[in-house]
């Protein structure tokens, strides 16, 4: 059975956790490379898709990498649906948004039918959005 200096020592090595790791953790956003851009190759904007359909992102000034990888100018694509505003800078991408964090350059996305909005953001290894921003122009899609 642990003492009180052990049960002590166990509860402020998990409150130290949580306040460093914690929801409310803030990360520094990793400066953006110059000129970076991200896009849609795929779908375009106002397009007709079908409730399974395949996304296309473009990225040129930098590379992609998949997530947890440190390496210069790289990063990996989020995808943003219908979302009113952008993540806040400084703080990991939440659950909210779609992650492709293995390096893709593409993805399957099922959305149900009606008007969505699209929007690609470039995360760094953490999925800490770029400072400033790298992310596309919003589009509108219509899933039948």
């Amino acid at each position: 059975m642990p003492n009180k200096i052990q049960r002590g020592a166990a509860a402020l090595a998990i409150g130290l956790g949580v306040a460093l790791f914690g929801a409310g953790a803030v990360a520094q956003s990793p400066a953006a490379p110059e000129g970076a851009t991200v896009y849609f190759i795929s779908p375009q904007d106002g397009d007709n898709v079908p409730q399974t359909f395949k996304v296309q992102f473009g990225l040129s000034g930098m590379g992609v990498a998949p997530a947890g990888v440190d390496l210069p100018k790289t990063g990996h694509h989020h995808l943003l649906v219908d979302m009113a505003e952008l993540p806040p800078p400084g703080k990991p991408m939440g659950k909210d948004i779609m992650h492709f964090g293995g390096g893709q350059t593409e993805g399957e996305v099922t959305l149900e039918p009606g008007e969505h909005t699209l929007q690609l953001m470039v995360g760094d290894k953490n999925h800490v959005p770029f400072d400033p921003p790298v992310v596309s122009e919003k589009i509108t899609v219509t899933v039948e």
